[in-house]
């Protein structure tokens, strides 16, 4: 059984930082990309950031290139999404998301797995 558990979210002023963190167990072995998603009230959920599994290689939406950072520690199956110089426009439900896509794909195709979601809230 697949899961995945996200953590570290929460309430933060607009300029403030957050560690976000996806715990996997049961990581099947073709998993290739892991990713971040959010999805702001009213709106539809969107890419952020995304990470390959055997090389690190990481890519990023525009919105938040330069202040998010994406990585992963294959020895605890989990990856993190270091969110820094926080915006009222980055309040939303961030997941984590996982599959054996290459990293690009993750930009425009929906992954196979999923975590419940976390609430960050960025405050002005």
């Amino acid at each position: 059984q697949v899961q995945l558990v996200e953590s570290g979210g929460g309430l933060v002023q607009a300029g403030g930082s957050l560690r976000l963190a996806c715990a996997a167990s049961g990581r099947p072995f073709s998993w290739h990309a892991m990713a971040w998603f959010r999805q702001a009230p009213g709106k539809e959920r969107e890419f952020v950031a995304a990470v390959s599994w055997s090389a690190g290689r990481t890519i990023y939406s525009d919105s938040v290139a330069g202040r998010f950072t994406i990585s992963r520690d294959t020895t605890k199956n989990t990856w993190y999404l270091q969110m820094d110089s926080l915006k009222r426009e980055d309040t939303a439900v961030y997941y984590c998301a996982a599959d054996n896509k290459v990293i690009s794909m993750m930009r425009t195709t929906r992954p196979n797995y999923w975590g419940q979601g976390t609430q960050v809230t960025v405050a002005s």
